[in-house]
């Protein structure tokens, strides 16, 4: 059976109750056991965060691409229990995307080829954006463009619609091929990725944050998040897919209709960690200046993200997760919040890092 068939992909579980921490025993049980014998039970974590002037009360967000525009997993959870939800990447005009099929299972993850299929900015401005501000959530949209021009183009006009009071929030998806650089993905160029990061900090308010979304298919992320930081970019969104490619050995040809296709799930969140590990680092020795991280790449668990966190994200995207299971975004966050109780922390925000400080 496959992805949607299924109840489970390989290696993502399905663990849809609150993880258990040490022991055995969950943080729920704990306080339970405090209130039968009188004591007080711990005070609870204080999971906002502070996104470069965006103040949401949870560091839970959707992964761009992998729930739409807010509507289908409204049925499952309300979006406002999100610090911000992550909107399909919207570009200028309408796309039909790659070729069927577009899925593939792997072991840990899956491929997809999508394309960027969407109904372009006009359409979303008209439609998905009101509905998010309808239902209170706080919008993190993302955005992409074959060209420089185009992001700027996209940005400018997500600024002039009525509902952009709902935008807390924009991702430069600079991971998508630069056609007219012979295809080049923007992210895998500094001086590509600066470009389109200081067009579309032109098109938008100073107080709307902008996040530059890094691909790990470079030889140095951290000069790419120089570039990205240095041109306008708010903060940083850590990782995006990982470029792979699946024969079926049945037939002997690419089971992706495009050939390609980027790689997601559990199998890449080592991936993420490393480089969020990197672009921490560099800011902690002076190489770059302190921005919020974003951290995503097979999250599926409250612990996953904390490896996330623990390396340096200021929050944390779930993605991947949400086809087996479709509440995941808001259950990890639950579990993270749990976890951090267990060890004893009274705010998310002193575990971003900490890791660094436990070396050796």
């Amino acid at each position: 059976m496959g992805v949607f068939g299924s109840t489970r992909l390989p290696g993502l579980g399905s663990r849809s109750q609150t993880e258990t921490v040490q022991h055995g025993h969950s943080v729920a049980d704990a306080a339970d056991d405090a209130a039968v014998r009188g004591a007080e039970p711990a005070p609870a974590v204080d999971m906002s965060v502070d996104l470069a002037g965006a103040v949401l009360p949870s560091p839970m967000m959707t992964a761009s691409g992998c729930a739409a525009n807010g509507k289908e997993l409204h049925r499952f959870f309300d979006v406002t229990e999100l610090g911000a939800f992550v909107t399909k990447s919207v570009m200028a005009e309408p796309r039909s995307g790659r070729g069927t099929p577009r899925m593939a299972e792997t072991p840990s993850g899956m491929l997809n080829s999508i394309g960027l299929q969407g109904p372009g900015i006009r359409a979303f401005v008209e439609n998905d954006l009101p509905w998010l501000r309808q239902a209170g959530a706080r919008a993190m949209v993302s955005i992409a463009g074959s060209t420089s021009g185009e992001f700027a183009d996209v940005a400018a006009t997500l600024r002039a619609s009525e509902a952009f009071d709902a935008v807390v929030g924009v991702e430069v998806n600079i991971s998508c091929p630069n056609v007219a650089n012979r295809g080049l993905v923007f992210a895998c160029d500094p001086h590509a990725s600066a470009k389109v990061i200081a067009l579309v900090r032109e098109q938008l308010p100073r107080d709307i944050p902008i996040f530059a979304k890094l691909t790990p298919d470079v030889t140095d992320i951290v000069t790419i998040a120089q570039a990205a930081v240095k041109a306008g970019a708010d903060g940083l969104t850590m990782i995006n897919t990982l470029l792979g490619m699946v024969i079926d050995t049945d037939l002997l040809r690419p089971q992706l209709g495009g050939v390609t296709g980027g790689l997601s799930g559990p199998a890449v969140r080592p991936v993420a960690v490393r480089a969020i590990w990197q672009v921490r680092a560099a800011m902690l020795q002076g190489r770059l200046p302190f921005v919020p991280i974003v951290g995503v790449g097979g999250v599926r668990t409250g612990r996953d993200a904390l490896e996330l966190v623990a390396a340096g994200a200021s929050a944390v995207q779930v993605g991947t997760a949400t086809f087996n299971d479709p509440t995941a975004p808001v259950r990890v966050g639950r579990e993270l919040r749990d976890l951090l109780q267990d060890k004893g922390f009274a705010r998310f925000t002193d575990v971003v890092g900490i890791a660094h400080e436990r070396v050796g």
